[in-house]
């Protein structure tokens, strides 16, 4: 008889605040395993956002396959990353805005997030994903950006209790939470 084997990819959430080193991070525990892809959520809507999105390709070796994937993670992990081994999702909480837009109050990512989850534990893929921790700032002064500031924590914590291991960089040092 033959063995059948389940495949289940390695979860891990890399968590910071902005320039903390999170995304080195992410690829330091992402491993070497080719096929690897790196999946950007980023959008070049403006130069500044053009200027970061160049620089955080020339950290990358050359055999890290690109992919621009602004809103329907789930899909692409259903399809596109089934072939990889490695793959790093920088960042969610770029996801989470272009997938809410301006509309964010009183939004529930809860199955969306499951969605994307039972996809990525379909890969057979280490999957690392990058996320912005947004709740050790001041208290935004407006209604939208205290209710993304709260959206980002919940969807951090529900990819938090699903993952395998978490990471919070602070200054460029990562520190193992779970």
């Amino acid at each position: 008889m033959k063995k059948v084997s389940k495949t289940r990819s390695r979860l891990i959430l890399v968590l910071g605040g902005a320039a903390s080193g999170k995304s080195q991070a992410a690829l330091e525990r992402a491993g070497n395993k080719a096929p690897k892809a790196f999946v950007a959520t980023g959008q070049a809507l403006d130069g500044e956002m053009k200027a970061r999105i160049a620089r955080h390709r020339e950290t990358r070796s050359a055999e890290w396959v690109t992919a621009e994937v602004p809103r329907d993670l789930a899909s692409w992990f259903r399809s596109d990353g089934q072939g990889y081994r490695t793959i790093v999702v920088d960042c969610l909480t770029l996801w989470l805005s272009n997938v809410c837009g301006r509309r964010i109050a009183g939004v529930d990512m809860s199955a969306r997030v499951d969605e994307v989850l039972q996809a990525i534990r379909r890969t057979p893929a280490r999957v690392v994903l990058v996320s912005n921790e947004l709740g050790f700032g001041l208290v935004p002064t407006s209604r939208s950006a205290r209710a993304f500031r709260d959206v980002a924590g919940r969807v951090n914590q529900q990819i938090a209790a699903a993952a395998d291991e978490v990471y919070f960089v602070i200054s460029g040092q990562p520190l193992r939470l779970k």
